[in-house]
């Protein structure tokens, strides 16, 4: 078990060797809650939530009812179940899923991941992609990493654009999913006088 204190929020959380980063708060999770604007109406997806540590400390912002969190490990979704309860945010939803294969319909407005490495960046590219389809108009994603150039073009490249953010050797990135704007009525034609039409063989 470690405590961690962010924001000035003090939490517990078990742990096992099984899971990312087991004796402390990661940097790069700590990088991003630091520099994330979490709103109290906020729905909250942790994508990847290892202990937990994430979503709980969302949870103590918007209300456990408005956060979910999953992960593909069992041990993962094992050890924030019981984080939860020890800090008090019994409410959260919690499900074992590989990214978004087994989530529920849920519409979340923020989205939070520290990803996992991989050379090929397959998961960060279906978390990106899928974050972008699940994502309310509006909403946004933010991810934290130790690359720079593959996310922040992936990123503006899905979104149309992506603030980057250089904190303690971590890059976080914050990504908002536009409200689509109306379309335009278009012009109604202009229909040709009767002698034009008779020239180019329009009906009147």
């Amino acid at each position: 078990m470690y405590t961690a204190n962010i924001n000035g929020a003090l939490l517990r959380l078990e742990t096992s060797p099984e899971i990312f980063s087991p004796s402390s708060l990661d940097g790069g999770t700590l990088a991003m809650l630091e520099n994330t604007e979490i709103l109290p109406d906020d729905r909250v997806l942790d994508l990847g939530c290892g202990c937990g540590i994430v979503g709980i400390y969302a949870a103590k912002i918007t209300g456990p009812q408005n956060v979910v969190m999953c992960d593909i490990s069992p041990e993962a979704v094992r050890l924030s179940e019981e984080n939860a309860r020890l800090n008090g945010v019994l409410g959260v939803r919690i499900y074992l899923s590989d990214g978004f294969g087994s989530l529920p319909d849920f519409t979340p407005t923020l989205i939070l991941s520290n990803p996992p490495y991989h050379a090929d960046f397959s998961v960060a590219k279906r978390f990106i992609e899928g974050g972008y389809s699940r994502l309310a108009p509006g909403g946004r994603m933010v991810m934290v990493t130790k690359r720079l150039e593959w996310y922040k073009n992936k990123l503006a490249a899905v979104f149309g654009g992506v603030r980057v953010t250089e904190a303690g050797g971590y890059y976080v990135f914050t990504a908002e999913k536009r409200a689509q704007r109306p379309e335009k009525p278009k012009k109604p034609q202009k229909r040709l006088s009767k002698k034009l039409a008779r020239k180019y063989g329009e009906k009147t």
